[in-house]
């Protein structure tokens, strides 16, 4: 967590290889099975983060605004050969990545930093890793067969009535 002007150079690329080249790879690898067998689905991982941007974490946004645009290029690429490839957005999930960055943003009371962020989630809480799951097998089942290049936000209405990021209260 820093503003851009502060964000550390190593870090960035560590979070660019991670999220952006580690994905580009997956689909480099993946998709010349899924053609030659003539079909497939992938779903890849991005984040309501790619969609609205959040004040300081440069290298995360970037990285998945990146993953968005990766997406849309194999959709691109592979739909009219059987293929499609989509992607899922979560917003904060309650898991310990999560957990951990409260624990960075507000030591001494990270629990301040989900009552806060809460307040900016029109469901009012932070998602789990089943829903966001639940939208990722309905992505790779016959029941998106229609659906190809989109990013599906997992975010409690976040994304579609921003009112802000707050970390404390």
């Amino acid at each position: 967590m820093a503003p851009i002007v502060e964000c550390d150079e190593e870090n960035f690329d560590a979070v660019m290889s991670v999220n952006v080249k580690g994905v580009f790879l997956g689909l480099r690898h993946v998709l010349p099975v899924m053609l030659e067998q003539g079909f497939g689905s992938v779903v890849n991982t991005a984040s309501i983060a790619g969609m609205l941007g959040t004040p300081g974490m440069p290298a995360y946004v970037a990285s998945k605004h990146a993953v968005m645009g990766l997406t849309k290029v194999a959709a691109g690429e592979v739909s009219s050969k059987g293929i499609r490839v989509n992607a899922v957005c979560p917003g904060p999930i309650d898991t310990r990545m999560v957990q951990d960055l409260a624990k960075q943003v507000s030591p001494d009371d990270p629990g301040a930093v989900e009552r806060g962020y809460s307040e900016s989630i029109p469901l009012g809480r932070y998602g789990t890793a089943e829903e966001v799951a639940n939208v990722v097998m309905f992505l790779l089942s016959d029941l998106a067969g229609n659906v190809t290049g989109a990013q599906y936000p997992v975010d409690g209405g976040r994304s579609a009535s921003p009112k802000g990021v707050t970390t404390s209260n």
